[in-house]
């Protein structure tokens, strides 16, 4: 998995010719599921997309787990260069380009989880998070759990707003929020706090942002706070 990922796998050495590259095999699944979502995907059904024969498929690649990391990473791609920023501003590009990754290819919600071996681009995405925090006074803990907690907001937004192919449709905060309101017309002496708080919301379609300010205003006491 570690040679798939990083690209040191050797290609074979004798025979014809690969018909395909790891690299086609990947862009092949990921049109697929950006189409159909990650279900559809399968050496079968990437073979026949190319087409080639599945096995001409496992001179690369051994089977359908290691074909999603290899997706997965290429998909994600390396984070946007982008000019030096202070931390502050370069964390929240950095959550919205994230956010952005998410919504273009919403299976990485599904195909990003647990633990799994991770690739050059995942890890530059992590690595270019860290940047931001160098010089922060944070140390290293306190730096990666940062980086954490703005992805784990950032993934449950995006949970929430977008739409898996093939699978459930995610709904937008507005329509969420239209939903409910819709619920609680009927339902609001049971729960009144709720309604109330609806009623005077106000704005919808600010839940990333709001919670992303939040996240980095705990972020600035912390850090503020360890300079005093």
């Amino acid at each position: 998995m570690t040679e798939l990922l990083w690209g040191t796998a050797q290609p074979p050495s004798r025979g014809p010719k690969p018909a395909v590259t790891l690299a086609g095999i990947a862009e092949a699944a990921i049109r697929i599921a950006d189409a159909e979502g990650l279900d559809a995907v399968s050496m079968q059904r990437v073979a026949d997309d190319l087409p080639v024969t599945k096995m001409a498929l496992y001179r690369h690649v051994p089977g359908k787990a290691e074909l999603v990391a290899v997706m997965s990473d290429l998909a994600m791609g390396a984070p946007p260069e982008r000019p030096e920023l202070p931390w502050r501003e370069a964390l929240h590009a950095w959550s919205m380009d994230l956010y952005d990754g998410f919504t273009r290819h919403p299976w990485l919600l599904l195909s990003t989880i647990g633990r799994r071996l991770v690739g050059p681009n995942e890890l530059t995405w992590m690595e270019r998070g860290v940047q931001a925090l160098t010089g922060s006074g944070l140390n290293g803990s306190e730096q990666l759990d940062a980086i954490l907690v703005l992805a784990g907001h950032v993934r449950t937004l995006a949970l929430q707003t977008t739409s898996q192919p093939g699978g459930r449709q995610g709904l937008t905060e507005e329509a969420f929020v239209g939903a409910f309101a819709e619920i609680l017309t009927t339902h609001a002496d049971r729960f009144p706090s709720l309604a109330n708080a609806l009623q005077s919301a106000g704005r919808t379609n600010q839940g990333l942002e709001f919670g992303l300010e939040r996240i980095l205003d705990g972020l600035e006491l912390l850090i503020t706070s360890q300079k005093s």
